[in-house]
């Protein structure tokens, strides 16, 4: 007999919660929950409970930051997460804690593939071959996802705040833009300072203070990409920064399973890829250019993406038990 479990993704804004049965998610069973209604995860997860009358055996939870031991803290809201609270608020026995990244890694191989879209090629590679999944959404952050043998191995990151690769004067201007008007005083500016959704309203606050221009919100950006050369300019930096960073970090863990592009804005981005160099940035690695080729690199289009990694690694996890 099937045991439902419960699986959270907890980011900055919004929390959603849902229930699954042997590693599959129950779409139909997906609540969101605004975090600025509730004091706490717990209280999260006590109204879903209430709401749905669940009795999860299990649950897991991904969290939009780091985390060590069963302990995680989301980096935009002061809310600690651990597996004592969750047990707690849920009655589930079996409790895990994710970065929301690692959830990630969990789902690949269980997202439908009309969800996910080629962005490069690449060339085949054994079904166990690493593979690398890099969020690009409110924040940044990416994460190599191994398989052994039955058992998925998804190692924590947090690669969003790495020093930006810089290759230009331009692009050293840009760095003490940021370090001049972040609104923090956290030293150099990091990768996730360019790439996420505040990091392209950062590149065009840095070209429009060059032009003498007004900033603008990242909506307005977009809508006016056809019309500003400054928003064509700051869509083009932010391409090339995601291929130089996905790049990067291929060469690092070498996933020739693939590269899975993740996050709202990844796929806000995904049709300008092709037009503005992220293959030509991807690929400028010296005598290692032509090697870049091997790696995949897709568009994952699945909003549910991390529930479900959530759902199979329980799944993993209570069949080893």
């Amino acid at each position: 007999m099937s045991e439902s479990c419960l699986v959270a993704d907890v980011g900055g804004t919004n929390t959603r919660v849902a229930l699954a049965e042997d590693g599959v998610l129950l779409p139909e069973s997906v609540r969101k929950f605004r975090n600025d209604s509730y004091d706490s995860l717990a209280a999260v997860l006590r109204a879903f409970i209430t709401e749905t009358g669940a009795t999860p055996a299990a649950a897991s939870v991904a969290v939009a930051g780091p985390v060590r031991d069963g302990h995680g803290h989301l980096t935009n809201r002061d809310w600690e997460i651990d597996r004592t609270l969750i047990g707690g608020a849920t009655g589930a026995e079996t409790v895990t804690v994710l970065n929301d990244l690692q959830a990630q890694g969990h789902a690949l191989g269980h997202i439908p593939e009309a969800e996910v879209t080629d962005i490069l090629p690449g060339a085949p590679a054994s079904p166990h071959a690493a593979r690398l999944v890099i969020g690009v959404g409110t924040g940044m952050n990416a994460a190599p996802v191994f398989r052994l043998g039955d058992r998925t191995l998804v190692p924590p990151s947090e690669s969003g705040h790495v020093t930006l690769p810089l290759q230009s004067e331009e692009e050293l201007r840009l760095m003490a833009f940021l370090r001049d008007h972040l609104e923090h005083d956290h030293g150099q500016p990091g990768l996730e300072e360019v790439l996420s959704g505040r990091g392209f309203e950062h590149l065009y606050a840095w070209l429009a203070s060059e032009a003498g221009a007004a900033p603008k919100d990242a909506a307005a950006i977009m809508e006016s990409v056809a019309t500003d050369p400054l928003a064509a300019q700051a869509v083009a930096h932010f391409v090339r920064f995601l291929g130089r960073a996905a790049g990067n970090l291929a060469l690092i863990t070498l996933p020739f399973g693939g590269i899975y592009l993740i996050g709202g804005v990844a796929r806000h981005f995904a049709p300008h890829l092709a037009t503005n160099g992220f293959e030509a940035a991807f690929c400028d690695k010296g005598r290692f250019s032509e090697f870049m080729r091997q790696f995949p690199v897709r568009l994952v289009t699945d909003d549910y993406a991390a529930l479900t990694g959530c759902a199979a690694h329980l799944a993993e996890m209570r069949a080893a038990q």
